[in-house]
Parts: structure tokens; sequence; C-alpha cells
């Protein structure tokens, strides 16, 4: 195992380890208030475990192979002993898996018989990503005070509220999921991704919608079909929002999160709702999408989860850390948004243009949008294969408008929450808009393009033109679009554009 060990100390550029020599427990039992036994692996060191602070993982995805490897077995090399836990109704724990439902008070029960066991060692750290991640907010506000540091990362308060937004329903993403933990402990999951995630592809084009999880996964999914059916605000999500808690948070809160991560805003949320609330809490956003394999949590939870564990400040740094595309370097500020970055608006202008001043009367740029021909969505959010990419062939298309500055004179940094007034008229009555928050220096000599479409298939399900439900539609009618740029109608973008003139 020390070959896994070291493969994996290259791999995520870590420092050396206290130590290799670890022991693994497995399968103990954890009972919850309802008599259910959930299933968990405790690693720690051979020898003086018992005074080490342990690190929570609470997971949906089972306790061995990469997960184990990756976070389980690092932790408890570098000054941890590291319960995995496979959470209700999975990889062998008891009870029914009824995704985000359960985790408060699961996570509450966990934690009481954490602390009563013979080898705990006085503190508890909450580390882990997305439903990981998810779990320690949904305890966030009744932590026992042995718990000292909480580290989600690409994750948010509320998650899968996330997807059911009003202005777009983000498909991809949960559909994915939902698909993956229907067939994650069948016989050979590992083995068969590739062609797992072929099948789901095919599944997000068929009409209508709730017969695509029986194509993904041979049978219905529940939560896929919640995710089709049920908007944000139905029953049926009651107790999954755990925004409530966040300002009541009693421990320091250190958020790792990616630009091109699916729960990016809600991420910031939580960090706002902290700060406002006057809790310690810290933010690192980096170049990643949601499942970019990176050393950031560990870095995290040894430099500043065992800080925090011992009763120690960790080493002093800006409340928040930034990751600047474009640039391709970190920066500190002090919030998010940052202080200083007031918006800029960019104008839409006939023949392509995007510039400071006001469009002139014009007539408006139009296109079809297709949805039996969807715009596509090209790199950028994604659950995989986004972040960076050419939109050679996406601008080609013609449900594609693009707007471009001039040759800048000087560098444009951009940080802060993007905005965007475009005035459009459709044939149809039902439409959608959104953007993202960013942090991007433009560089002296580049441009600044904005591309407007109606679609980004499959990050959104397609708009199909009739209003009918996503989950039972199955007419698709074409749209003509118009996009307006004139002195009555100035489409713009609103850039949050920082003063480098002294960086």
């Amino acid at each position: 195992m020390n070959l896994i060990s070291r493969l994996i100390e290259r791999k995520l550029r870590l420092p050396p380890p206290l130590t290799r020599d670890l022991v693994v427990r497995r399968d103990l039992r954890v009972p919850m208030r309802d008599g259910v036994e959930l299933l968990a692996d405790r690693w720690a060191p051979r020898a003086g475990a018992e005074a080490l602070p342990t690190a929570l993982i609470r997971s949906p995805y089972g306790r061995r192979g990469p997960l184990a490897q990756a976070m389980a077995r690092p932790l408890a090399e570098r000054g941890y002993q590291v319960l995995v836990q496979s959470t209700r109704g999975g990889f062998g724990s008891g009870g029914a898996f009824d995704p985000l439902r359960q985790e408060r008070e699961d996570g509450l029960a966990t934690l009481d018989w954490l602390i009563a066991q013979p080898w705990f060692g006085s503190a508890v750290v909450l580390v882990g990503m997305s439903y990981m991640g998810y779990v320690q907010w949904a305890v966030a506000d009744r932590l026992p005070p042995q718990v000292k540091a909480m580290i989600p990362q690409v994750t948010e308060s509320a998650l899968t509220l996330e997807f059911l937004r009003e202005d777009g329903l983000s498909l991809e993403t949960p559909f994915a999921w939902g698909a993956l933990v229907a067939v994650q402990e069948r016989r050979g999951a590992l083995l068969r991704q590739p062609f797992q995630a072929r099948r789901v592809r095919r599944a997000l084009s068929t009409l209508p919608l709730n017969r695509a999880d029986a194509i993904a996964v041979g049978r219905r999914s529940a939560y896929i079909q919640d995710i089709l059916a049920r908007p944000a605000g139905d029953p049926r999500w009651t107790g999954l929002d755990h925004r409530h808690r966040v300002a009541a948070t009693s421990v320091p809160v250190s958020s790792i999160a990616g630009w091109y991560d699916i729960f990016l805003p809600g991420q910031l949320r939580d960090f706002r709702a902290l700060q406002e609330a006057g809790r310690p809490a810290r933010l690192t956003v980096g170049p990643w999408t949601h499942a970019t394999f990176t050393n950031a949590a560990v870095i995290e939870a040894v430099e500043f989860g065992l800080a925090h564990a011992r009763g120690e400040q960790p080493a002093e740094r800006a409340p928040v850390r930034l990751y600047v595309t474009g640039e391709e370097t970190w920066r500190d500020f002090s919030s998010w948004p940052p202080d200083g970055c007031p918006g800029r608006r960019l104008h839409l202008q006939p023949d392509g243009g995007l510039s400071a001043g006001p469009p002139p009367e014009s007539e408006p740029d139009r296109y079809r949008y297709d949805p039996a021909d969807p715009t596509p969505a090209a790199g950028g959010v994604r659950m995989s294969g986004g972040g960076r990419v050419d939109n050679t062939a996406l601008e080609a298309r013609a449900d594609v408008l693009t707007y471009t500055t001039e040759v800048l004179d000087a560098d444009v940094e951009v940080v802060g929450d993007v905005g965007a007034e475009i005035w459009f008229r459709s044939s149809l009555p039902f439409a959608d808009v959104r953007l993202w928050p960013a942090a991007h220096r433009f560089r002296r000599g580049h441009r600044i393009r904005v591309q407007v479409s109606s679609g980004a298939f499959p990050r959104y399900a397609r708009n199909p033109g009739t209003g009918e439900p996503h989950a039972t539609a199955t007419t698709l009618r074409a749209a003509d679009q118009a996009v307006h740029h004139d002195p009555e109608r100035p489409s713009a973008v609103i850039l949050p554009v920082r003063d480098v003139t002294g960086a």
C-alpha cells in the first residue's frame, strides 16, 4: 500500500506524510435514532491514533476505492484518524436511500456516536465535496462542541434546489447523478462507467423526459422523476433546504469552490451569509469543474482543519482567495463580491459590436431556436467536460449571436457577479436568461465577446416552446428570436470591473 500512498502524494502534490503505516477497521456499526445501523470504516495510524482529531466523511458513494484512497488515506497519513461512513441505504448501511432527505438526523446521530467512542480524540473536522459537503450544512446549526471546523467543497446548503430554477432547469447534472447512484452498486459499475455515460447522453434526448431514466438505468428513478416534475416550491423538497442554518454555524468554515462548478452561485451565497453573520469563514475559488481532482480539500484539512482541531489559529490569509483566469494567478480579497469592482455596461451594437457607448438606432438581430436541434453546451459549467474550450464551432451556428469589442488597449479585470439586461422579443412566450460569477483578466490586445443564444443543451433542459411540463413535453416548437440594441432598448452585459492601473 505504500506504492498507492506515494502515487497519491505525487498526483496531488501533497507534503510528505507523518506516517504511511495505517490500520483500517471495516464495517463499524453506527446506530441511528430509529434503530437503523449505518456502516463506517475507520482509518488511523497504527500508533498513537487515539490522540488525533477525527475527519468525518459521510458519503453516498461507498467507503472503499477512489474515495478512500484520495481522501481517507492522505488525511490519516497527515494527522487525522478518519471515519468514512456510508449514508443510509447504500453500500451495506441500513434503511432506504432517499437522496438528501435523512442527512440531518443521521448526521447528528453519527456525531453523537462518534464522540462517545473510546478511541475518539476530542475533536472533529467535517470534510467532503458535493453531497459530502451538503451533509455538513445539514447539521451546521446543531454541532456539538467537539466539532471544530467544516471544509465543504464544491457544494452548497440547498444542493438539489440549485437545479430547479425557474429561469432554466439544470438537466444534465441531476439526471447524470441520479443515474450514477442508481447503478453504482451493480457488479462492474466502475468498469462500465464509459458505457453508462453514453447511455445517459442518449437518454437526455428522449421525449418525453419522464421515460429517460429507464433508458439510462433500466428502471424508474424516483429522484430523476422528482427533478423533472416537481418545482423548487413543491412540498417534496421540504426539509432539503438548509440555507437557514448557514448563518448559525458555530465553527470556522473553509469553503472550496470552482469557477466551473454547478454549485458555485449557492456556495458564494453561503459564504456571504457567513460573513454577514460575523462567522469565521474563508473562501477559495479555483479554475475547477465539479469533478476536477485537486489537492485543495486535503491541504485545507491539514492547514486549516488541524489547526482549529488543536485549538490554534491557521496561518493568516485573506478571507477570499480567487484564481484569476486569463492572468492565471491567485489573488486575495477581503470579501465576496470584492469591493471596488463597479458594474461597467457594455452595450450590444449592430454588426456584432460590443462597446461602452449606447447603441444607435438599428434593427434587431434575429435567429431561430429549434429545440429539435438545440444549441449545445460547450465547456463552461458542466459536471465533466466543462471549463475553457474552443467555441469556434458553437459560434458558427446560426442560432448563436456574438458581440465583440475592439482590441483592448489595456487589461480589463472582471471580478464578481456578471449581469445582463437583454431586450428581446420571441415569437413564443417561453424563454430563459442567466449568467455566472467570474474572476477573469482580459489581456491588452485581446477582445471581450458575448454570446447570445436560447440554449445550452444538455446543461440546461431544452425549452420545448409550448409551455408543456418538462417531464411530459413531446411537442417541440421552434422560436424566432429578436435581440434589440437601440436607444430605447439598450441590451447590455454588466461587468464588475476592477481597477488594475495600480495592480
